[in-house]
C-alpha cells in the first residue's frame, strides 16, 4: 500500500472517530443514527477506502462503546461484509447514485448483524432492533448520497486515493 493511501485512510478513520465520538449519545444502541456511516459511501468511489472506514468503526467502538467487544467484532464484520458485498455487487455498475443505492440497502440489511449483536449482548428483541437500526442505517447513509456527492465534486474521491 501506498504511503499516501495508508495516510488518506488513516484521515478517513480519524473523521469517523470524531463524528462518532461528537454524537456518541446518538451512535450506540438499539435506536442509533451513527453519522459517520455516511462515509461508507467513499468505497463507490474508490475500494482502496475500506481500510479507512473499517478502522474508523474499530477505533469508535474499542473507545466510545459501552459494549466493547460486542461492538468491535460485530460493528467491523457488519461494515467489512456489507463493503465487500457492495463492491462485488456494483463491480460493473459505473452510475455512482445507483452504486451508492445499492450501498445503502446492502447496509441496511446488513443491520441484521447489528441487531443480533443487540439480541446477544443485551437480550432486545431481534426484530424490533433489526426494523430500529435498518432505520436509523437507512436514514443517515440515504441522506449521505448528496452529501458525499456534493464532496466528491470538490474533493474528487477517486483522485486522491489513485495520486
Amino acid at each position: 500500500m501506498k504511503t499516501k493511501n495508508l495516510v488518506t485512510n488513516a484521515a478517513v478513520a480519524a473523521v469517523y472517530v470524531v463524528i462518532t465520538s461528537l454524537l456518541a449519545f446518538i451512535s450506540f444502541g438499539a435506536i442509533q443514527f451513527r453519522v459517520a456511516e455516511m462515509l461508507n459511501h467513499l468505497a463507490v468511489f474508490n475500494k482502496k477506502y475500506i481500510l479507512g472506514i473499517v478502522g474508523g468503526v474499530f477505533i469508535s467502538n474499542l473507545f466510545f462503546s459501552t459494549m466493547v467487544v460486542y461492538d468491535v467484532v460485530f460493528g467491523v464484520a457488519h461494515s467489512l461484509l456489507s463493503l465487500l458485498i457492495m463492491s462485488g455487487i456494483t463491480r460493473k455498475i459505473t452510475n455512482v447514485w445507483l452504486k451508492m443505492s445499492v450501498n445503502t440497502i446492502v447496509f441496511t440489511l446488513g443491520s441484521a448483524l447489528i441487531a443480533w449483536e443487540l439480541y446477544l449482548a443485551l437480550q432486545l428483541p431481534f426484530w424490533l432492533s433489526y426494523f430500529t437500526v435498518a432505520i436509523g442505517e437507512f436514514a443517515v447513509m440515504s441522506i449521505g448520497m448528496p452529501i458525499m456527492i456534493y464532496l466528491d465534486k470538490k474533493i474528487n474521491f477517486n483522485k486522491q486515493m489513485e495520486l
